[in-house]
């Protein structure tokens, strides 16, 4: 089990995090990026998955800068809210401060589900110390294309995710040849388990590609 604990950003700010420990010398780092939910339950375990697997795992708190007042009292609405007034600018100061975390275990790998694929892509792109990404169904592709990843990099997505039309992969694919993109036959969110739309068929399929690139690539 890992433990909640504290990263500190190059402009000072201070932010929340979950870190899980291998047991003995850590083989590598990694970074999980989360979902919008926040280091809910699910998040931890994927971390605490991640240290099993002999890796030092680090998962940022990625809107602990969002603040926010209640202009609405539609909490459906939670996460536009959320995204109204967060700021790629700083979230990769606060990438950035993760993945110096994980650094203490060796090379560093980036993961992450939904928002946090997408920010996997944009690590790989625009975050010093990383050394290979492995994102999954990032939304917002059309928002992110025109990164280059800088590091190894694959990303996963379900052939029936309603919000990420496979058009949009398949233009990720042809701007990006050097990108290994792989299709499930699955729904958006396919590897949260405690989510109705988990697939543990292809969540493994991907689990496992992850494991076997970060293995690789770093560690």
């Amino acid at each position: 089990m890992g433990t909640r604990t504290t990263l500190t950003a190059s402009d000072g700010f201070t932010l929340n995090a979950y870190r899980a420990e291998p047991d003995g010398a850590p083989r590598g780092g990694v970074v999980l990026f989360g979902e919008v939910w926040g280091l809910n339950t699910w998040v931890r375990s994927v971390t605490d998955r991640w240290a099993e697997h002999g890796y030092l795992a680090i998962s940022p708190a990625m809107f602990d800068r969002v603040e926010y007042g209640y202009e609405s009292e539609d909490y459906s609405r939670m996460p536009l809210d959320f995204f109204a007034s967060y700021s790629q600018e700083t979230a990769l100061l606060d990438m950035a401060a993760a993945v110096e975390a994980a650094s203490e275990g060796g090379r560093v790998g980036v993961t992450g589900y939904c928002f946090g694929g997408a920010n996997s892509w944009r690590a790989a792109a625009q975050v010093d110390g990383v050394a290979a990404a492995s994102g999954y169904y990032g939304g917002g592709v059309p928002n992110y294309i025109g990164l280059t990843p800088r590091v190894p990099t694959e990303m996963h997505f379900g052939s029936r995710d309603q919000g990420i039309p496979m058009e949009q992969v398949e233009e990720l694919a042809q701007a990006h040849p050097d990108v290994d993109i792989y299709t499930y036959d699955a729904d958006h969110g396919f590897c949260n388990s405690d989510a109705p739309r988990f697939d543990r068929d292809a969540c493994e399929a991907a689990s496992a590609r992850s494991l076997a690139f970060f293995r690789t690539h770093v560690g």
